[in-house]
């Protein structure tokens, strides 16, 4: 589901302030530690930029590696896509070992007690949101790229989350309504462009 808090066009004049969300200053203090970062913390990491936070399910869903694919197709593909910042509910160790497989150079977090995933709102689904007609459907869509299901690890219940942000601000969201639903992402690869302003609510 769709929440288009920056507007349905994207362009930086229908940003309306009142309507973002700002990120509780703890979370953006917490220590993260993962794969490819060059910060201690999660705002630092942020840097000043607009970035893409990308939720995933667990490493064994085939959804989980269709959305880092389709991510690192967007960025391949357009310079001035958001940067993105993976989430994951596993270890270091396992986090290394799912990336090396579908993008190497990917910036993810290990977020093993989901303390991420939970100040963020995450989702959770239940047996129709994970077996339901139009997850076998997506089913499908992803094994049509060569993708198979592994061994889960993570919550199997969790649903994927992918928000745009910026410095202490939430700007856009997409939070699926079952496990095979994923964003479009050609709605925001260009969003940073018209963007230009720094946006940032004072604390």
């Amino acid at each position: 589901m769709y929440s288009f808090i920056a507007g349905e066009t994207m362009p930086r004049s229908t940003v309306q302030p009142e309507q973002m969300q700002i990120i509780d200053q703890n979370i953006l203090d917490a220590r993260i530690e993962g794969i490819n970062l060059t910060c201690d913390t999660l705002q630092e990491e942020m840097g000043h930029s607009i970035v893409l936070f990308v939720f995933l399910r667990h490493f064994g869903c085939l959804f989980s590696k269709e959305m880092v694919i389709d991510v690192r197709n967007m960025v391949e593909s357009n310079p001035f896509s958001p940067k993105p910042i993976f989430f994951y509910q596993g270890s270091v160790k396992d986090g290394k070992a799912f990336f090396d497989k579908y993008w190497p150079q990917a910036r993810a977090i290990a977020d093993l007690d989901q303390h991420f995933y939970k100040a963020f709102s995450v989702k959770s689904g239940g047996l129709k949101q994970m077996f339901g007609p139009e997850v076998w459907k997506c089913g499908l869509r992803a094994a049509a790229k060569g993708l198979i299901i592994g061994k889960p690890i993570g919550d199997p219940f969790t649903l994927t989350s992918v928000q745009l942000a910026q410095r202490n601000l939430i700007l856009w969201q997409y939070h699926s309504v079952h496990a095979g639903d994923l964003p479009n992402l050609s709605k925001i690869e260009n969003f940073p462009q018209f963007a230009s302003t720094v946006y940032s609510i004072p604390r």
